[in-house]
């Protein structure tokens, strides 16, 4: 009696379990090259690769485009996320006047204890970039400027900043996949270094000056 109670619990479970395997599956592809914005995603073919049925990919699927990570065309399927030149241009801006405004709200900070989420992201920086590990990269370069917005203190500052982010994520992962190529490994994390110890100097002149050379988007054409 037990066994039949708990079968269905049992294939619900695994169910789930198999639908976050593909979404990290799939998240890791796409935020660190593999998948480029526009490529076409062919749930035949997913369903090979991942080794899952076609219900658990397509809730991953829907998952991922909460995330702003794929899209689904009508009459052709799910394809990666892609954003016009002008959205992206703008959704920089965006997040440049947003980080500018916490900075100055924020800036100085009160206590060295409000440096602690700026100072995590920058050792998960350091540890992600020593092992090669992209995504982990643009996840703590993520977590390092949010951190940066909630500073201020503005709970509805960092969520409109938060949805920036996902949206510009793709193109942010674009943007250290090419500077990994071009640049030197460390030098996204000096950036990084410079911004924490002009916050930590207390003057917001002087990390709106950082912040203005930081290169966010310098690698994207």
């Amino acid at each position: 009696m037990s066994d039949v109670a708990a079968s269905p619990v049992d294939g619900e479970l695994e169910s789930v379990s198999l639908v976050d395997l593909a979404v990290t599956r799939l998240t890791r592809e796409i935020l660190s090259g593999r998948s480029d914005p526009g490529e076409r995603l062919v749930e035949e073919q997913l369903t090979r690769r991942l080794g899952i049925s076609r219900a658990p990919l397509r809730e991953a699927l829907r998952l991922l485009a909460q995330r702003g990570l794929v899209e689904h065309i009508p009459r052709r399927g799910v394809r990666v996320a892609t954003l016009s030149d002008r959205d992206v241009r703008e959704l920089y801006e965006l997040r440049d006047v947003l980080e500018r405004f916490a900075v100055r709200t924020a800036v100085p900070v009160r206590r060295e204890s409000d440096l602690a989420g700026l100072g995590a992201a920058l050792d998960q920086m350091r540890e992600a970039t020593r092992a090669g590990d992209r995504l982990a990269v643009a996840e703590s370069h993520r977590a390092f400027h949010v951190a940066l917005v909630a500073l201020a203190g503005n709970r509805q500052l960092s969520v409109v900043y938060d949805s920036i982010l996902v949206k510009l994520q793709l193109y942010m992962a674009i943007n250290l996949r090419r500077e990994a190529e071009e640049a030197e490994p460390l030098d996204g994390v000096h950036r990084h270094e410079r911004l924490f110890e002009a916050v930590a100097g207390g003057d917001p002149e002087a990390v709106l000056a950082v912040l203005s050379g930081h290169g966010a988007r310098s690698y994207l054409g």
